[in-house]
């Protein structure tokens, strides 16, 4: 223990274990110890007593859009991992689309880390791209330590990331399989959505029409078969069907190795309480009924569904028009991901160790991140503290995204991030940021 620099105690520390008082003791950017409450302070070590504040795991975001570089008026790394970290979020990994270039050659990945590597405000990693005319690319992204790859099965909504069909599917998949890597899937069916009604204009009642479950679960089927057949590694990426839990629940019972992901607005917003023309609601697959959202909670208590990640998409106001057909689709809540899930998971009997499972532990075990998601010895020494019990109203100049548009405007949530720390050193306190300590992660150890 002499060599330790920092000492955190809490009354209430989430650990793997179950949450107690405990003392977490920091060297070199990691945690060597979690101690008695009263233990001892080594001689030099410096000791930070958060009282009855909780000390969680810092979170893990694997499905954000940074956008930069290209699109930088709708985001970038400065903002997003500013605003992650006020949401006590220490660690994102990027999708490869919506910045321009996609991610999806290794030159367009340096690219990319040579953009973030002086904003970052916490760590950031990469997932690759998987495109129709990239196969022979994802080796080499692969090798240069992208987390695994992305690809779409109905239209992205951008011309450079275009989708994959089931032919296109299997080839990528079976490539990304030879090498033993993950295949994460926007999985909206193109053949039900062309079948769906398609209106334009501001009642979100048409809008929902227009993605119905059936999209979802015909292509959640159709992957579940191409993984089954290739052995290969999926994951579901923003699950709003519950219909589809059954689908997956059956495929690992058969051995497939499928996992699947949910976001804050499928889990605390619900379609009829949408107003129409408040496209700051509309994302694809798109927020349902709270029948529905019962079911993902269900699906989340029974462990079908893994982890809830953001899907952090923003824009600039101006795409985010009052016609729900034209207007962008994405949900920006980095910064209110943790409250929102917390405040609808404690009306439901839900814990914080199980909110910590899903946004910290399981996130992380998706991309292999074995350093974080856990308060325990070997781990970095990120945190995020939250005062649960306290609450505030969200106000959309308080953001720090870089648009301040937000589902979530004038909602009272619980749970108050007080600080946030990345290898033991506190990068938010109070609302005031360090200079960016954040690094550039890659898959290899």
């Amino acid at each position: 223990m002499s060599d330790v620099e920092l000492v955190v105690r809490s009354t209430r520390v989430v650990t793997p274990g179950g949450t107690r008082a405990a003392s977490v003791a920091v060297a070199d950017g990691k945690i060597t110890a979690v101690l008695a409450y009263d233990a001892d302070v080594p001689a030099g070590a410096r000791l930070e007593d958060l009282g009855d504040d909780v000390l969680l795991p810092g979170l893990v975001d694997t499905h954000v859009h940074v956008n930069d570089p290209g699109r930088t008026e709708w985001e970038g790394f400065w903002t997003a991992t500013r605003a992650a970290a006020a949401g006590g979020i220490t660690t994102i990994v990027d999708m490869p689309l919506n910045s321009l270039p996609p991610t999806t050659t290794t030159e367009n990945l340096r690219t990319k880390q040579e953009v973030a590597r002086t904003k970052a405000h916490i760590d950031i990693g990469f997932w690759g791209g998987a495109l129709p005319d990239n196969v022979k690319d994802l080796r080499p992204l692969h090798d240069a330590g992208v987390f695994g790859f992305k690809a779409f099965l109905s239209p992205s909504g951008v011309d450079e990331f275009p989708e994959l069909d089931q032919e296109q599917l299997g080839r990528s998949l079976a490539e990304i399989a030879g090498f033993g890597g993950l295949l994460i899937v926007h999985a909206e069916d193109p053949h039900q959505l062309a079948a769906a009604p398609q209106q334009s204009g501001q009642k979100y009642a048409d809008f929902l029409a227009s993605r119905p479950k059936d999209a979802e679960n015909t292509a959640i089927e159709n992957l579940i078969a191409q993984a089954k057949r290739l052995h290969a590694r999926v994951h579901v990426l923003h699950l709003s069907s519950g219909d589809a839990l059954p689908l997956i629940a059956a495929a690992r019972s058969e051995g497939v190795r499928v996992t699947v992901e949910s976001c804050p607005h499928f889990l605390t917003l619900t379609a009829e309480e949408v107003p129409d023309g408040a496209t700051e609601f509309k994302c694809c697959p798109p927020i349902r009924e709270a029948s529905n959202q019962d079911a993902l909670w269900a699906g989340l208590a029974d462990g079908t569904i893994d982890c809830i990640v953001s899907d952090h998409s923003p824009s600039t106001k101006d795409l985010k028009t009052d016609d729900f057909a034209t207007a962008w689709g994405g949900i920006s809540s980095l910064q209110l991901g943790l409250p929102a899930i917390w405040t609808e998971a404690r009306r439901r009997g839900h814990t914080l160790e199980h909110v910590v499972r899903w946004m910290a532990t399981a996130p992380a075990e998706l991309a292999g991140l074995s350093r974080k998601g856990a308060i325990e010895a070997g781990r970095d020494a990120d945190f995020a503290v939250l005062a649960p019990d306290e609450t505030f109203t969200v106000d959309p100049a308080e953001l720090h995204h870089r648009n301040q548009v937000t589902a979530y405007a004038g909602r009272t949530l619980h749970g108050v991030v007080k600080s946030t720390w990345l290898r033991g050193e506190r990068i938010l306190a109070d609302g005031d940021f360090s200079e960016p300590r954040g690094q550039l992660l890659t898959r290899h150890p």
